[in-house]
Protein backbone atom coordinates (compact mmCIF):
# COMPACT_ATOMS: atom_id res chain seq x y z
CA UNK A 1 0.00 0.00 0.00
CA UNK A 2 1.20 3.65 -0.81
CA UNK A 3 1.75 5.90 2.14
CA UNK A 4 0.06 9.01 0.69
CA UNK A 5 -0.06 12.37 2.30
CA UNK A 6 -3.92 12.91 3.52
CA UNK A 7 -6.20 15.68 1.54
CA UNK A 8 -5.89 18.94 2.71
CA UNK A 9 -8.02 22.13 1.92
CA UNK A 10 -8.01 23.01 -1.71
CA UNK A 11 -7.25 19.75 -3.08
CA UNK A 12 -8.41 18.74 -6.71
CA UNK A 13 -11.84 16.56 -5.71
CA UNK A 14 -11.66 15.73 -9.31
CA UNK A 15 -12.31 11.93 -9.82
CA UNK A 16 -8.44 10.44 -10.21
CA UNK A 17 -7.84 8.25 -13.28
CA UNK A 18 -8.30 4.10 -12.26
CA UNK A 19 -5.10 2.22 -11.54
CA UNK A 20 -5.95 0.75 -15.17
CA UNK A 21 -5.78 4.13 -16.62
CA UNK A 22 -2.51 4.42 -14.83
CA UNK A 23 -0.76 1.58 -15.85
CA UNK A 24 -2.17 1.49 -19.73
CA UNK A 25 -0.66 5.53 -20.07
CA UNK A 26 2.73 4.31 -18.53
CA UNK A 27 2.84 0.61 -20.04
CA UNK A 28 4.75 1.90 -23.28
CA UNK A 29 7.16 4.43 -22.11
CA UNK A 30 8.26 1.99 -19.51
CA UNK A 31 8.66 -1.04 -21.35
CA UNK A 32 11.28 0.77 -23.63
CA UNK A 33 12.87 2.50 -20.84
CA UNK A 34 13.30 -1.22 -18.51
CA UNK A 35 14.18 -3.43 -21.73
CA UNK A 36 16.40 -1.26 -23.04
CA UNK A 37 18.13 -0.22 -19.26
CA UNK A 38 18.29 -4.32 -18.88
CA UNK A 39 20.08 -4.02 -22.23
CA UNK A 40 22.47 -1.47 -21.56
CA UNK A 41 22.93 -3.71 -17.82
CA UNK A 42 23.89 -6.68 -19.95
CA UNK A 43 26.30 -4.86 -22.30
CA UNK A 44 28.05 -2.72 -19.70
CA UNK A 45 28.58 -5.85 -17.35
CA UNK A 46 29.63 -7.45 -19.99
CA UNK A 47 32.52 -4.84 -21.08
CA UNK A 48 33.48 -5.11 -17.17
CA UNK A 49 33.96 -8.51 -17.80
CA UNK A 50 36.37 -8.54 -20.50
CA UNK A 51 37.78 -5.56 -18.53
CA UNK A 52 38.50 -7.52 -15.47
CA UNK A 53 40.55 -10.30 -17.19
CA UNK A 54 42.84 -8.11 -19.08
CA UNK A 55 44.43 -7.46 -15.84
CA UNK A 56 45.86 -10.68 -15.28
CA UNK A 57 45.60 -11.65 -19.13
CA UNK A 58 46.93 -8.50 -20.94
CA UNK A 59 46.89 -10.79 -24.32
CA UNK A 60 43.28 -11.81 -24.19
CA UNK A 61 41.28 -9.97 -27.28
CA UNK A 62 44.39 -7.59 -27.35
CA UNK A 63 44.37 -7.54 -31.54
CA UNK A 64 40.96 -5.40 -32.39
CA UNK A 65 41.66 -1.92 -31.03
CA UNK A 66 38.43 -1.25 -30.42
CA UNK A 67 38.38 -4.44 -27.54
CA UNK A 68 41.62 -3.07 -26.10
CA UNK A 69 41.65 -1.16 -22.38
CA UNK A 70 41.44 2.05 -23.35
CA UNK A 71 38.50 1.88 -24.91
CA UNK A 72 36.42 -1.12 -24.02
CA UNK A 73 36.54 0.08 -20.13
CA UNK A 74 35.47 3.76 -20.49
CA UNK A 75 32.66 2.21 -23.17
CA UNK A 76 31.58 -0.02 -20.84
CA UNK A 77 31.38 2.13 -17.93
CA UNK A 78 29.06 4.89 -20.62
CA UNK A 79 26.83 1.79 -20.82
CA UNK A 80 26.11 0.95 -17.46
CA UNK A 81 25.92 4.26 -16.20
CA UNK A 82 24.16 6.08 -19.20
CA UNK A 83 22.40 3.45 -20.61
CA UNK A 84 21.88 0.99 -17.49
CA UNK A 85 21.51 3.60 -14.08
CA UNK A 86 20.03 6.75 -15.74
CA UNK A 87 17.46 4.98 -17.93
CA UNK A 88 16.24 2.64 -15.36
CA UNK A 89 16.22 5.80 -12.61
CA UNK A 90 13.94 7.80 -14.81
CA UNK A 91 11.67 5.13 -15.48
CA UNK A 92 11.50 4.15 -12.01
CA UNK A 93 10.72 7.92 -11.61
CA UNK A 94 8.21 8.24 -13.85
CA UNK A 95 6.34 5.71 -12.86
CA UNK A 96 5.70 7.06 -9.13
CA UNK A 97 5.47 10.32 -10.08
CA UNK A 98 2.70 8.98 -11.73
CA UNK A 99 1.74 6.88 -9.31
CA UNK A 100 1.55 9.10 -6.04
CA UNK A 101 -0.05 11.77 -8.14
CA UNK A 102 -2.64 9.60 -9.57
CA UNK A 103 -1.83 11.37 -12.88
CA UNK A 104 -2.24 10.19 -15.94
CA UNK A 105 1.43 9.78 -17.93
CA UNK A 106 2.07 11.52 -21.40
CA UNK A 107 3.32 8.06 -23.20
CA UNK A 108 4.14 8.93 -26.67
CA UNK A 109 6.39 12.31 -25.30
CA UNK A 110 8.03 9.92 -23.03
CA UNK A 111 8.35 6.72 -25.25
CA UNK A 112 9.77 9.43 -27.75
CA UNK A 113 12.11 10.40 -25.06
CA UNK A 114 13.10 7.19 -24.37
CA UNK A 115 14.39 6.44 -27.77
CA UNK A 116 16.46 9.39 -28.61
CA UNK A 117 18.08 8.65 -25.32
CA UNK A 118 19.10 5.37 -26.46
CA UNK A 119 19.79 7.06 -29.66
CA UNK A 120 22.36 9.06 -28.24
CA UNK A 121 24.15 6.18 -26.08
CA UNK A 122 23.98 3.72 -28.73
CA UNK A 123 26.13 6.12 -30.80
CA UNK A 124 27.77 7.40 -28.25
CA UNK A 125 29.10 3.47 -26.96
CA UNK A 126 29.91 3.07 -30.62
CA UNK A 127 31.68 6.21 -30.84
CA UNK A 128 34.14 5.62 -28.00
CA UNK A 129 34.53 1.91 -28.67
CA UNK A 130 36.06 3.55 -32.24
CA UNK A 131 38.45 5.84 -30.11
CA UNK A 132 36.37 8.72 -30.03
CA UNK A 133 36.16 9.40 -26.45
CA UNK A 134 36.60 12.44 -24.78
CA UNK A 135 39.03 11.35 -22.16
CA UNK A 136 36.93 12.86 -19.02
CA UNK A 137 35.62 9.91 -16.67
CA UNK A 138 31.84 9.98 -16.68
CA UNK A 139 31.41 12.00 -19.88
CA UNK A 140 33.70 10.29 -22.13
CA UNK A 141 30.72 9.86 -25.16
CA UNK A 142 31.95 12.06 -28.02
CA UNK A 143 30.20 15.61 -28.72
CA UNK A 144 27.81 14.39 -31.17
CA UNK A 145 26.18 11.95 -28.64
CA UNK A 146 25.23 14.89 -26.70
CA UNK A 147 22.34 16.62 -28.70
CA UNK A 148 20.08 13.36 -29.18
CA UNK A 149 20.81 12.89 -25.41
CA UNK A 150 19.84 16.74 -24.39
CA UNK A 151 16.60 15.92 -26.36
CA UNK A 152 15.99 12.69 -25.41
CA UNK A 153 16.35 13.98 -21.90
CA UNK A 154 14.33 17.10 -22.01
CA UNK A 155 11.26 14.73 -23.16
CA UNK A 156 11.62 12.23 -20.73
CA UNK A 157 12.00 15.48 -17.69
CA UNK A 158 9.81 18.15 -19.05
CA UNK A 159 6.57 15.91 -18.99
CA UNK A 160 7.91 14.24 -15.74
CA UNK A 161 7.72 17.23 -13.97
CA UNK A 162 4.17 17.99 -15.42
CA UNK A 163 3.77 14.99 -13.50
CA UNK A 164 4.41 16.18 -10.41
CA UNK A 165 2.48 19.68 -10.96
CA UNK A 166 -0.54 17.73 -12.28
CA UNK A 167 -0.56 15.47 -9.08
CA UNK A 168 -3.70 15.31 -7.36
CA UNK A 169 -2.90 15.95 -3.82
CA UNK A 170 -0.55 19.73 -3.62
CA UNK A 171 1.84 17.99 -0.42
CA UNK A 172 4.26 15.92 -1.57
CA UNK A 173 5.30 12.59 -0.78
CA UNK A 174 9.50 12.77 0.06
CA UNK A 175 9.96 9.97 -3.00
CA UNK A 176 8.48 13.73 -5.02
CA UNK A 177 10.79 15.76 -3.45
CA UNK A 178 13.45 13.70 -4.57
CA UNK A 179 12.55 13.12 -7.80
CA UNK A 180 12.09 16.21 -8.64
CA UNK A 181 15.46 17.63 -7.50
CA UNK A 182 17.16 14.78 -9.64
CA UNK A 183 14.91 15.94 -12.62
CA UNK A 184 16.33 19.32 -12.75
CA UNK A 185 19.90 18.71 -11.58
CA UNK A 186 21.37 16.22 -14.38
CA UNK A 187 20.69 19.13 -17.08
CA UNK A 188 22.55 21.61 -15.22
CA UNK A 189 25.64 19.17 -14.57
CA UNK A 190 25.96 17.78 -18.03
CA UNK A 191 25.16 21.09 -20.24
CA UNK A 192 27.63 22.95 -17.60
CA UNK A 193 30.44 20.22 -18.00
CA UNK A 194 30.00 19.63 -21.50
CA UNK A 195 29.81 23.35 -22.52
CA UNK A 196 33.37 23.75 -20.34
CA UNK A 197 34.94 20.90 -21.21
CA UNK A 198 33.62 19.88 -25.02
CA UNK A 199 32.12 22.77 -26.48
CA UNK A 200 34.60 25.43 -25.11
CA UNK A 201 37.31 24.11 -23.40
CA UNK A 202 38.80 25.91 -19.93
CA UNK A 203 41.84 25.44 -19.36
CA UNK A 204 44.59 23.48 -17.27
CA UNK A 205 43.73 22.07 -13.95
CA UNK A 206 40.10 23.72 -13.80
CA UNK A 207 39.33 20.91 -16.44
CA UNK A 208 40.23 18.16 -13.86
CA UNK A 209 38.24 19.96 -11.09
CA UNK A 210 35.05 20.14 -13.29
CA UNK A 211 35.23 16.61 -14.53
CA UNK A 212 35.44 15.69 -10.58
CA UNK A 213 32.62 18.17 -9.55
CA UNK A 214 30.43 16.58 -12.48
CA UNK A 215 31.50 12.88 -11.95
CA UNK A 216 30.62 13.40 -8.24
CA UNK A 217 27.37 14.93 -8.67
CA UNK A 218 26.05 12.18 -11.44
CA UNK A 219 27.39 9.06 -9.67
CA UNK A 220 27.11 10.19 -5.87
CA UNK A 221 23.95 13.42 -5.99
CA UNK A 222 22.29 12.05 -8.82
CA UNK A 223 22.07 8.48 -8.06
CA UNK A 224 21.52 9.31 -4.15
CA UNK A 225 18.44 11.28 -4.86
CA UNK A 226 16.77 9.03 -7.41
CA UNK A 227 17.77 5.77 -5.38
CA UNK A 228 16.36 7.69 -2.17
CA UNK A 229 13.54 8.04 -4.16
CA UNK A 230 12.52 4.52 -4.61
CA UNK A 231 13.54 3.04 -1.42
CA UNK A 232 11.12 5.18 0.37
CA UNK A 233 8.43 4.52 -2.00
CA UNK A 234 9.04 0.01 -1.63
CA UNK A 235 10.05 0.46 2.32
CA UNK A 236 6.61 2.08 2.48
CA UNK A 237 4.89 0.45 0.24
CA UNK A 238 5.75 -2.94 1.09
CA UNK A 239 5.73 -2.11 5.07
CA UNK A 240 2.01 -0.71 4.94
CA UNK A 241 2.89 2.22 6.42
CA UNK A 242 3.96 6.38 6.42
CA UNK A 243 7.31 6.76 6.02
CA UNK A 244 8.95 7.10 9.98
CA UNK A 245 10.04 10.36 9.59
CA UNK A 246 9.80 13.23 6.97
CA UNK A 247 12.05 15.24 8.21
CA UNK A 248 14.74 13.10 8.47
CA UNK A 249 13.80 13.00 4.39
CA UNK A 250 14.13 16.38 4.12
CA UNK A 251 17.28 17.04 6.15
CA UNK A 252 18.63 14.18 3.20
CA UNK A 253 17.27 15.93 0.82
CA UNK A 254 19.15 19.87 1.65
CA UNK A 255 22.17 17.77 2.61
CA UNK A 256 22.67 16.65 -1.16
CA UNK A 257 21.94 19.73 -2.71
CA UNK A 258 23.72 22.36 -0.75
CA UNK A 259 27.10 20.33 0.49
CA UNK A 260 28.11 16.93 -0.80
CA UNK A 261 27.53 18.05 -4.38
CA UNK A 262 31.11 19.99 -3.41
CA UNK A 263 32.27 16.55 -2.72
CA UNK A 264 34.28 14.35 -5.53
CA UNK A 265 38.35 16.06 -5.11
CA UNK A 266 40.90 13.97 -4.06
CA UNK A 267 43.18 15.34 -1.14
CA UNK A 268 46.33 14.49 -3.79
CA UNK A 269 44.69 17.09 -6.28
CA UNK A 270 47.49 19.59 -7.29
CA UNK A 271 44.93 22.85 -6.41
CA UNK A 272 44.33 25.58 -4.46
CA UNK A 273 44.64 23.59 -0.75
CA UNK A 274 41.05 24.53 0.01
CA UNK A 275 39.36 22.82 -2.50
CA UNK A 276 40.38 18.95 -1.25
CA UNK A 277 39.39 20.67 2.31
CA UNK A 278 35.92 21.47 1.60
CA UNK A 279 35.80 18.34 -0.66
CA UNK A 280 36.72 16.57 2.94
CA UNK A 281 34.06 18.56 4.50
CA UNK A 282 31.42 17.66 2.27
CA UNK A 283 32.38 14.19 1.56
CA UNK A 284 32.28 13.68 5.78
CA UNK A 285 28.69 14.90 5.96
CA UNK A 286 27.73 11.66 3.95
CA UNK A 287 27.68 10.42 7.45
CA UNK A 288 24.03 11.96 7.95
CA UNK A 289 22.19 10.67 4.88
CA UNK A 290 23.63 7.03 6.25
CA UNK A 291 22.12 7.49 9.76
CA UNK A 292 18.82 9.18 8.40
CA UNK A 293 18.34 6.13 5.90
CA UNK A 294 18.78 3.51 8.27
CA UNK A 295 16.41 5.02 10.49
CA UNK A 296 13.85 6.01 8.23
CA UNK A 297 14.15 2.24 6.64
CA UNK A 298 14.37 0.38 10.38
CA UNK A 299 11.23 3.15 11.72
CA UNK A 300 9.08 2.25 8.52
CA UNK A 301 9.63 -1.25 8.87
CA UNK A 302 8.81 -0.98 12.85
CA UNK A 303 11.80 -3.92 13.29
CA UNK A 304 9.42 -6.05 11.46
CA UNK A 305 12.17 -7.59 8.74
CA UNK A 306 9.44 -10.77 8.30
CA UNK A 307 8.47 -9.18 5.29
CA UNK A 308 11.77 -9.86 3.38
CA UNK A 309 10.52 -13.90 3.26
CA UNK A 310 9.70 -14.24 -0.26
CA UNK A 311 9.42 -10.42 -1.27
CA UNK A 312 12.60 -10.21 -4.16
CA UNK A 313 11.74 -6.97 -4.80
CA UNK A 314 12.23 -6.07 -0.95
CA UNK A 315 15.14 -7.73 -0.87
CA UNK A 316 17.26 -5.94 -3.54
CA UNK A 317 16.06 -2.97 -1.88
CA UNK A 318 17.54 -3.65 1.70
CA UNK A 319 20.42 -4.86 0.26
CA UNK A 320 20.89 -1.50 -1.53
CA UNK A 321 19.96 0.32 1.35
CA UNK A 322 23.29 -2.05 3.23
CA UNK A 323 25.44 -1.22 0.43
CA UNK A 324 25.13 2.45 0.31
CA UNK A 325 25.36 2.62 4.03
CA UNK A 326 29.01 0.56 3.84
CA UNK A 327 30.07 2.54 0.59
CA UNK A 328 29.96 5.80 2.32
CA UNK A 329 31.14 4.82 5.14
CA UNK A 330 34.42 3.12 2.77
CA UNK A 331 34.65 6.58 1.29
CA UNK A 332 34.57 8.79 4.63
CA UNK A 333 37.06 6.72 5.92
CA UNK A 334 38.84 6.47 2.79
CA UNK A 335 38.83 10.20 2.58
CA UNK A 336 39.85 10.42 6.02
CA UNK A 337 42.86 8.01 6.45
CA UNK A 338 44.56 9.01 3.13
CA UNK A 339 46.68 10.85 4.99
CA UNK A 340 49.71 9.94 2.54
CA UNK A 341 47.35 10.62 -0.13
CA UNK A 342 47.91 7.32 -1.94
CA UNK A 343 44.39 5.67 -0.71
CA UNK A 344 42.88 7.65 -3.65
CA UNK A 345 45.41 5.81 -6.51
CA UNK A 346 44.47 1.88 -5.39
CA UNK A 347 41.67 -0.07 -6.25
CA UNK A 348 39.91 1.06 -2.73
CA UNK A 349 38.57 3.76 -5.09
CA UNK A 350 37.00 1.57 -7.44
CA UNK A 351 35.70 -0.53 -5.20
CA UNK A 352 34.21 2.57 -3.47
CA UNK A 353 32.83 3.36 -6.82
CA UNK A 354 31.71 0.00 -7.59
CA UNK A 355 29.59 -0.74 -4.42
CA UNK A 356 27.48 2.80 -4.85
CA UNK A 357 26.80 2.21 -8.47
CA UNK A 358 25.84 -1.40 -8.60
CA UNK A 359 25.44 -2.29 -5.34
CA UNK A 360 23.20 0.16 -4.15
CA UNK A 361 21.57 2.12 -7.08
CA UNK A 362 21.29 -0.59 -9.23
CA UNK A 363 20.26 -3.18 -6.60
CA UNK A 364 17.57 -0.62 -5.96
CA UNK A 365 16.24 -0.16 -9.62
CA UNK A 366 16.18 -3.98 -10.17
CA UNK A 367 13.81 -4.10 -6.93
CA UNK A 368 12.09 -1.48 -8.32
CA UNK A 369 11.39 -2.92 -11.56
CA UNK A 370 10.47 -6.22 -10.56
CA UNK A 371 7.78 -4.65 -8.77
CA UNK A 372 6.55 -2.15 -11.46
CA UNK A 373 6.41 -4.30 -13.99
CA UNK A 374 3.87 -6.87 -12.83
CA UNK A 375 1.62 -3.96 -11.75
CA UNK A 376 2.28 -2.23 -15.43
CA UNK A 377 1.30 -5.80 -17.46
CA UNK A 378 -1.22 -7.32 -14.99
CA UNK A 379 0.71 -10.60 -14.53
CA UNK A 380 3.44 -12.70 -12.53
CA UNK A 381 6.36 -13.04 -14.30
CA UNK A 382 6.53 -16.57 -15.22
CA UNK A 383 9.86 -17.94 -13.64
CA UNK A 384 10.24 -16.54 -9.84
CA UNK A 385 12.66 -18.81 -8.84
CA UNK A 386 14.74 -16.86 -12.05
CA UNK A 387 14.10 -13.95 -9.96
CA UNK A 388 15.16 -15.12 -6.47
CA UNK A 389 18.59 -16.58 -8.58
CA UNK A 390 19.19 -13.20 -9.97
CA UNK A 391 19.60 -11.61 -6.86
CA UNK A 392 21.72 -14.21 -5.41
CA UNK A 393 24.20 -13.76 -8.51
CA UNK A 394 24.03 -10.19 -7.94
CA UNK A 395 24.74 -10.28 -4.51
CA UNK A 396 27.32 -12.62 -4.55
CA UNK A 397 28.71 -10.85 -7.43
CA UNK A 398 29.11 -7.65 -5.31
CA UNK A 399 30.59 -9.09 -2.62
CA UNK A 400 33.14 -11.12 -4.57
CA UNK A 401 34.21 -7.56 -6.63
CA UNK A 402 33.90 -5.43 -4.01
CA UNK A 403 35.68 -7.21 -0.89
CA UNK A 404 38.85 -7.75 -3.20
CA UNK A 405 39.18 -4.87 -4.54
CA UNK A 406 39.23 -3.32 -1.16
CA UNK A 407 41.66 -5.26 0.31
CA UNK A 408 43.95 -4.73 -2.00
CA UNK A 409 43.89 -1.18 -2.20
CA UNK A 410 44.41 -1.01 1.76
CA UNK A 411 47.48 -3.58 0.73
CA UNK A 412 48.58 -1.12 -2.07
CA UNK A 413 48.24 1.48 0.04
CA UNK A 414 50.66 0.16 2.58
CA UNK A 415 52.95 -1.10 0.02
CA UNK A 416 52.87 2.35 -1.71
CA UNK A 417 54.23 4.23 1.37
CA UNK A 418 56.80 2.09 1.89
CA UNK A 419 59.75 2.93 -0.75
CA UNK A 420 62.01 -0.31 -0.19
CA UNK A 421 59.12 -2.00 -2.15
CA UNK A 422 59.27 -1.70 -6.32
CA UNK A 423 56.26 -0.72 -8.18
CA UNK A 424 56.25 -3.88 -9.82
CA UNK A 425 56.04 -5.87 -6.84
CA UNK A 426 52.79 -3.74 -5.84
CA UNK A 427 51.45 -4.79 -9.23
CA UNK A 428 51.69 -8.21 -8.31
CA UNK A 429 50.43 -8.43 -5.26
CA UNK A 430 47.33 -7.05 -6.66
CA UNK A 431 47.36 -10.28 -9.13
CA UNK A 432 45.51 -12.68 -6.25
CA UNK A 433 42.86 -10.14 -5.38
CA UNK A 434 41.70 -8.99 -9.40
CA UNK A 435 41.40 -12.82 -10.10
CA UNK A 436 39.15 -13.03 -7.43
CA UNK A 437 36.74 -9.87 -8.27
CA UNK A 438 37.36 -11.53 -11.45
CA UNK A 439 34.59 -14.07 -10.91
CA UNK A 440 32.58 -11.53 -9.33
CA UNK A 441 32.54 -9.60 -12.54
CA UNK A 442 31.62 -12.95 -13.99
CA UNK A 443 28.26 -13.32 -11.64
CA UNK A 444 27.22 -9.73 -11.89
CA UNK A 445 27.14 -10.46 -15.80
CA UNK A 446 25.36 -13.63 -15.50
CA UNK A 447 22.76 -11.96 -13.07
CA UNK A 448 22.55 -8.97 -15.99
CA UNK A 449 21.60 -12.31 -18.25
CA UNK A 450 18.87 -13.30 -15.85
CA UNK A 451 17.64 -9.71 -15.41
CA UNK A 452 17.03 -9.17 -19.25
CA UNK A 453 15.54 -12.47 -19.52
CA UNK A 454 12.98 -12.11 -16.92
CA UNK A 455 11.65 -9.06 -18.25
CA UNK A 456 11.84 -10.60 -21.64
CA UNK A 457 10.03 -13.17 -20.88
CA UNK A 458 7.47 -11.28 -18.65
CA UNK A 459 7.04 -9.16 -22.02
CA UNK A 460 6.83 -11.80 -24.36
CA UNK A 461 4.33 -13.55 -21.94
CA UNK A 462 1.69 -10.23 -21.87
CA UNK A 463 1.62 -10.62 -25.37
CA UNK A 464 0.74 -13.87 -25.94
CA UNK A 465 -1.91 -13.40 -23.19
CA UNK A 466 -3.21 -10.60 -25.54
CA UNK A 467 -2.82 -12.72 -28.70
CA UNK A 468 -4.62 -15.56 -27.53
CA UNK A 469 -7.84 -13.55 -26.45
CA UNK A 470 -7.80 -11.68 -29.51
CA UNK A 471 -7.77 -15.06 -30.75
CA UNK A 472 -10.51 -15.98 -29.06
CA UNK A 473 -13.32 -12.91 -29.44
CA UNK A 474 -12.67 -12.96 -32.92
CA UNK A 475 -13.68 -17.08 -33.25
CA UNK A 476 -16.32 -16.38 -31.02
CA UNK A 477 -17.78 -13.53 -32.88
CA UNK A 478 -17.10 -15.58 -36.10
CA UNK A 479 -18.89 -18.81 -34.87
CA UNK A 480 -21.60 -17.53 -32.64
CA UNK A 481 -25.08 -18.43 -33.52
CA UNK A 482 -27.66 -15.98 -35.58
CA UNK A 483 -29.17 -13.94 -32.76
CA UNK A 484 -27.07 -15.20 -30.04
CA UNK A 485 -25.04 -12.31 -27.85
CA UNK A 486 -21.08 -12.41 -27.07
Amino acid sequence: MNERPSLSPGTNLVAPPTVSDLELSCRLPLLVLFISAAVWFFIGSLCALLVSIKFHAPAFLAEPAWLTYGRLRPAGFDAFLYGGCLQAGLGVGIWLLADLGRTLAPRLALTWGAAFWNFAVTIGFLGVLAGDSTGFVGLEMPSYSAVPLFVGYVLLGVFSVLLFHRRRDPVAFPSQWLLLAALFWFPWIYSTAELLLVAYPVRGVAQAVIDWWYSNNLSVVWLTLAGFAAVFYMVARHARRPLHSHYLALMVFWLMLLFVSWAGIPNSAPVPVWMPTASTIATVLLVIPIIALALNVHGTLAGNYAVLRGNAPLQFVLFGVAAFVAANLMRVCGTLADSGQELHFTWFTVATRQLHAYGFFAMVMFGAVYEILPRIMGLAFPWPRLVRLHFGLAAAGIVLLVVPLGIAGVVQDFQLLNPSVPFLDISRTSLAFLRVSTIGDLLLAASQFLFLGNVLALVAQFYRVRTKAAYLLVTADLFKPAGAKV
